[in-house]
């Protein structure tokens, strides 16, 4: 809920929320054996990283600043990954991770010189491309054909490598357990011959466990018949989302509202381009506490504040006609938001505030000027 002493706009995450998300993900990974990891790819703000920490300590990360941040904040248990590594990342990423995954053999070959002259071990794995697609959106399914994430299982008829310790697909985005079931059995179709020489399965992100209607039920089923299945793989999931699922909002001020060709358009202080990007490429349109179901009163668009024609969602419906002044909060604004947002236009990025679950918001960060001139420097 909003804090009306707080300036527009701003972001709020709420630490009830986080804890609940944390504890019901704890309680999935005991009953069901797996070993979750964060991946900071959806969210990377360290100063909730605490209250994380209690629960999970490793992550996944597609960087070396997503590595360093783990190291400083979250934890020295790193799975890497990334598209391609190059001579002046990887040997940074040899030293700081704890398991590292490729996207192709030939960067396998590539750096594995270095890997076997280590005097630490590091444990590598292999990504591959079940081909399985369920997800609607394209920009979201490293499936599609012609995808550059992962070897198929032709290249892999005759077994892996030396060196290589796990396997890793990544298939779901915001998915259900059945999607999974569904990767699964094309996985084992194409790379069970692999899996008994494997110390462990990495089944990536997009597992929307604390979604509510999420089937947990079939999640833990799953991968209990794996484990009977193969006993000694360790298997591992690195949902993003589902930690911070509806754990924040974005409070937004109306500025002025204007009319054309009976479209009724508000104008708010943020942008949907530069504060929540995901709105137009995904799209999607986040819920707003303070709009009626669909239907139902006054249609009004929301329009951003940049220069960019595109910067605006709609309809939403309101019991009364909005005008300037007016606060509106945007739900659910905390995974995958304000790890994309942009300074396009200079636009002043929303503040941050952390709501414990005692006591008054606490500012973590408050953008300015500087901010952005430094970007540029």
């Amino acid at each position: 809920m909003m804090k009306p002493g707080i300036n527009t706009p701003y972001y709020i995450v709420y630490e009830d929320r986080l804890r609940a998300n944390l504890k019901k993900l704890k309680s999935v990974s005991e009953r069901a054996g797996v070993k979750i990891i964060m991946a900071f790819k959806a969210n990377a703000l360290w100063k909730t990283f605490p209250v994380i920490s209690e629960y999970f300590q490793a992550s996944t990360a597609s960087s070396l600043n997503e590595m360093r941040l783990s190291l400083d904040y979250l934890g020295h248990d790193v799975h890497a990954y990334c598209p391609v590594y190059t001579d002046a990342t990887f040997p940074e990423f040899l030293a700081g991770c704890s398991h590292i995954t490729f996207n192709s053999l030939a960067q396998y070959e590539k750096f594995r010189p270095l890997i076997e002259a280590s005097d630490r071990h590091v444990s590598i794995g292999l990504r591959v491309n079940p081909h399985c697609s369920v997800i609607e959106t394209d920009i979201y399914n490293p499936c599609v054909p012609g995808s550059r994430f992962g070897e198929s299982a032709d290249k892999l008829a005759a077994g892996l490598p030396a060196g290589i310790e796990g396997l890793h697909f990544h298939a779901l985005c915001e998915s259900d357990s059945a999607d999974l079931a569904n990767v699964l059995a094309a996985f084992k179709d194409q790379y069970g011959h692999l899996l008994p020489g494997l110390k462990w399965l990495n089944m990536g992100g997009g597992h929307l466990i604390t979604r509510e209607g999420y089937d947990v039920e079939l999640f833990v089923k799953l991968m209990r018949e794996l484990h009977e299945e193969y006993p000694d793989l360790e298997l591992i999931i690195e949902p993003g989302s589902a930690f911070t699922w509806r754990t924040g909002d974005l409070v937004t001020e109306v500025l002025d509202v204007v009319e054309d060709s009976g479209i009724r358009t508000a104008i708010i202080d943020a942008s949907f381009a530069c504060h929540m990007p995901d709105c137009l490429e995904m799209p999607y349109k986040p819920d707003i506490l303070e709009a009626n179901p669909e239907g139902e009163g006054i249609p009004y668009r929301l329009g951003g504040n940049s220069c960019l024609s595109g910067d605006f969602v709609g309809d939403w419906w309101f019991g009364k006609p909005l005008a300037a002044g007016d606060r509106l909060t945007l739900m659910d604004m905390n995974h995958y938001t304000t790890v994309k947002t942009n300074m396009f236009n200079g636009i002043q990025h929303p503040s941050i505030w952390y709501q414990p679950v005692n006591g008054e918001p606490v500012l973590l960060r408050k953008f300015t000027y500087e901010d952005y001139r430094d970007r540029m420097d």
